[in-house]
This record gives C-alpha cells, structure tokens and sequence, in this order.
C-alpha cells in the first residue's frame, strides 16, 4: 500500500508538472523570440530616418556599422534598384515592402523583418534584417532545464511527503496485523495501540475489545471446567470410603490405589483448567518414563478383565517436545478406547520406539477394530464422548507429529502417535 500511494503521488504529480510546465515552456520560447523581434525591429527602426534623407554613401556606412554591432545581417533596397549592406535576393517580403507595408515573415534562416521607408523624392525604400534562430531560441534551453529541475524537485517533495503520510496510514495496519497473528497463536495477552485516522484506530479499539471478550470467556469456560471437575471429589470420596471398607485388604489397597490415581488425574484437570496459559502449553518430558508408568496403571485392569498385555518398550531415556500430563492422559485415552470397545479377554499390545527421528507409540488390539469413516471430535459411534482420540491426535500435533489410524496385525485397530523430537 505504501508503495501504491507514492506510486499515485508520482503519476498525479507529474501529471501537474506537465500540464503546468508544458505552456509555461511553450511561453518562455515565444517570449524570447518576440524580444529578440523587438530589439531587431527597433535597430531597423534606427535607420528609417538615415535611409529616408541620406545619400548612398552614408547609408552603407550606417548599414555596415548597424551589421557590426548587432551581428545580423542588413540590407537596404532604394526605390532605384541599389542594394546597400548585406548582398541578399529580393524576397517577396522586400517586393511586398516596396508598396509601403511593413511586416515581419518566417524564413528559412529566422525571422525576417522588412520596414518601408516612405518620404524619398525618388519612391519608397525597404530596410530589411534577419533574426537568426540561435538569437530567437537564445537563453530558452537554461530556462527549460531550470523548468525541469524544478519541477523534479517539486515531483521529489511530493514523493518525500507521500510517503510520510503512506508511512502513518501503513505502521498502524501493520500494527493491526501483527497483533492479530499473536491472538491467533494464542498471545491473548496482545494488544494493539490506536493509531492512525479515525476509522483505524476504531478497529484497533475493536480488535482489543475482542481480545479482552475472548479472555473472559476462556477464563469462564476454564472456571467451568474447574467446578465441574471439583463435583468427582465427592463420588470419589465415598468411593475411598467404600473401597476402606473393603474387608479383603488386598482389594482395599488396591481400590484405594486407583482411586488415589484417579484423584490426582481429577486435581490435575483442574489445575491445568483454571492455570493453563500459553507459557505453559510448551514441555518435554521422558516418553518411556510415562509410556511405562500409564501401562503398568492399566495393567491391574487388564489383569482383572482377563486381557494379556504385550509391552515392547525401548529404553529410555525418550525425550519428546510434550508436556508429562498431556502425553499420560494421551495414553490414557487409547488404552481406555481398548477396555471400552473391546470385550474382556482380548489381547493388546503396546509397543514404543524411536522411528526417523520421531518417537512412535503404537496401541494395537484383536478387537473389532475401528469403524469406518472419519474420526470427529464428540462424535462417537460406540456410545462414548467421543474425546478419546481427539485427546491423542492434539497431542500429537503439539508434540509436532500426528495420529495415525491403521489396522493391526491381529485384524484389531492399531492407533500410532508420532511424536518429533524434543526441542532444546
């Protein structure tokens, strides 16, 4: 844009220019030649009363010294036919002089000035001088150059001040524009300073008010989540309770275990839903740390559901560019997928190793396998949220990687999260 407001300055400028210069130029060189006819008529005027009453002697002497100091050729044609001072033919101009009219005529070597001189006993005599066209263009070239320089430094001005004003109109959308890319990458803290004219710092006052609506409502639906999430302490309460009262120790401590984990997983919801920010999206954390920490979590399950676990776990450490809690509740979600929409006694396999520079957790079962068609967030076709590989595939996105949808070698589905490398 600004660009093409010194682009339309220029042209109209030049436009100007032109119509202004054009005739001032076209002035000046008429201005110079009619001044040069003017001093050549007056010198040919000087001779009127010489030619009109002096004999042939003294009026070649006046003629020559006049060519002399004037440098332009001067004749004088007496009514006899003698011809005095510069030897030219009889132009037209001459013959239409001889009948007693003065006049001044274009020719090929200027501007020819011809006077009848009336009042000779013997007839009329034609006084005649020629205008050279270097004396009629004379000081018209320096007048177009200052003209043109002039007028380029005024296109110059013009160009200098446009850009000034480009440059205000342009820093505050630009403005705009950078404060926009930082909302949409999350910067909710971002804000633009009006400036400019009033129509821009309008959408300034708007785009900030948006900001400032957008954090409100992020901050409400987090409080929701928060508060809905605090409503499990209570279930989970009285789950504690019952599983204390459990007269089998073993199956006490182990209900009490799972619902210590559970706990933590609902304080870690709330946590992350009332202080997530976006400092606090980015991490990295040891993939085989938690990749075997959540298996051995489920593991008690798939124990008590008859399922045979495979774990093929690489050693560690596995470093990748993903928050610990993301990457656990990503794992979470494909193993809870297989106790969910498989029957009990299947078989599953989790296998975890580096691949091409990416980190890959594969979770793959003998169980019916996906259904076909896309996978949407909130929609299931098994009777659930519909969260659960939605949960992986954002994990999997932040960690620069992606999900991957496929079947498994035992006719089940195979779900593979890629991770890329840690960032350092």
């Amino acid at each position: 844009m600004r660009g093409r407001l010194a682009l339309l300055v220029a042209a109209v400028a030049v436009l100007v220019m032109v119509a202004f210069l054009v005739p001032l130029a076209v002035l000046v060189r008429t201005v110079a030649a009619d001044r040069a006819t003017v001093r050549a008529t007056a010198d040919a005027q000087g001779l009127v009363p010489v030619v009109g009453t002096a004999g042939p002697d003294t009026v070649r002497l006046t003629v020559e010294q006049l060519a002399a100091d004037s440098g332009r050729e001067v004749s004088v044609f007496l009514p006899d036919g003698t011809m005095l001072g510069a030897r030219v033919p009889r132009t037209p101009a001459v013959a239409l002089a001889a009948r007693g009219q003065s006049l001044t005529v274009e020719s090929a070597a200027g501007r020819e000035v011809v006077i009848a001189v009336q009042g000779r006993p013997d007839g009329t005599a034609v006084i005649r001088t020629v205008v050279p066209r270097a004396e009629l263009t004379a000081g018209v070239t320096r007048a177009w150059l200052v003209l043109a320089l002039l007028g380029g430094l005024l296109v110059l001005v013009g160009l200098a001040v446009a850009d000034r004003l480009a440059r205000g109109l342009v820093r505050p959308m630009a403005d705009l524009g950078a404060v926009s890319h930082r909302l949409a990458n999350a910067e909710l803290d971002a804000r633009v300073d009006p400036a400019g004219p009033a129509e821009l710092r309008e959408v300034a006052g708007a785009l900030n008010h948006l900001a400032e609506r957008i954090q409100v409502l992020l901050r409400e639906e987090r409080e929701q989540v928060a508060d809905l999430s605090h409503r499990l302490r209570t279930p989970l309460t009285v789950l504690r309770l019952e599983a204390e009262s459990l007269r089998d120790p073993d199956d006490a401590a182990r209900l009490t275990t799972a619902v210590d984990g559970l706990e933590r997983a609902v304080t870690g919801v709330i946590r992350q839903a009332r202080w997530r920010s976006a400092a606090a999206e980015g991490g990295h954390c040891d993939a085989a740390a938690v990749v075997g920490e959540r298996v051995a979590f489920w593991s008690v399950l798939a124990e008590d559901t008859g399922r045979s676990v495979t774990l093929d776990l690489a050693p560690g450490p596995l470093p990748v560019p993903v928050a610990g809690d993301e990457l656990a509740a990503a794992v979470d979600a494909l193993l809870g997928n297989v106790f969910a929409h498989t029957p009990d006694g299947t078989p599953f396999t989790v296998r975890l190793a580096s691949d091409a520079g990416q980190v890959a957790l594969t979770v793959a079962d003998a169980g019916p396998g996906l259904p076909v068609g896309p996978v949407r967030r909130g929609a299931s076709r098994a009777g659930s949220t519909g969260l659960g590989l939605d949960i992986a595939d954002r994990a999997a996105q932040a960690g620069g990687g992606r999900l991957e949808l496929d079947s498994g070698p035992d006719g089940g589905a195979a779900v593979t999260l890629r991770l890329g490398p840690a960032r350092p």
